[in-house]
């Protein structure tokens, strides 16, 4: 993982499935990088470590390499008969490209275009959802940038009070 940001083509090919997915890009840009930083900044005066600013900038910015989860779900509901009847290949067109879904003892089974399973249907339970690697990518990129510049908010507040540090 690049600390900079996560860059990926809208057609990428995943030598892991061997298909073609569909992928959203993400980078950690200045202008985000400096939002991150001035939020720091503010919670170390504060006193506390990511604040809401922070966290829902950091939920807004995972949810763009997010998938559609609610999409998903809908369509299995709305066709919770014909699964328990499917085979994979309905699953797949039911879903669509880059989605694949897997009918396994009673739970429907749903994975990215990276093979990683996304979603899981259970009956009596129902659904539960599963971070992709995009997304737990953009959150340590969001919270690595985030402690640099806090610790670095903290150090400046230190050396002004002398080199005490209260919050300690």
């Amino acid at each position: 993982m690049d600390i900079t940001g996560i860059a990926k083509s809208h057609q990428a090919y995943n030598q892991k499935t061997g298909k073609a997915s569909s992928k959203k890009e993400w980078k950690l840009s200045d202008s985000l990088r400096e939002r991150i930083t001035e939020y720091a900044r503010e919670d170390a005066t504060h006193n506390v470590y990511m604040g809401n600013k922070f966290l829902a900038l950091r939920k807004s910015e995972v949810a763009k390499v997010a998938p559609d989860r609610a999409t998903l779900m809908g369509k299995v509901n709305q066709n919770m008969k014909e699964i328990r009847e499917a085979d994979e290949r309905w699953l797949r067109l039911l879903f669509g490209e880059p989605y694949e879904a897997k009918f396994q003892s009673g739970a429907v089974h749903v994975y990215d275009g990276n093979g990683d399973e996304i979603l899981t249907y259970t009956a009596g339970v129902g659904w539960h959802e599963k971070e992709s690697k995009a997304e737990t990518q953009v959150h340590g990129v969001l919270k690595a940038a985030y402690y640099d510049a806090f610790r670095a908010a903290r150090q400046d507040a230190v050396e002004a009070q002398g080199g005490f540090d209260a919050g300690a």
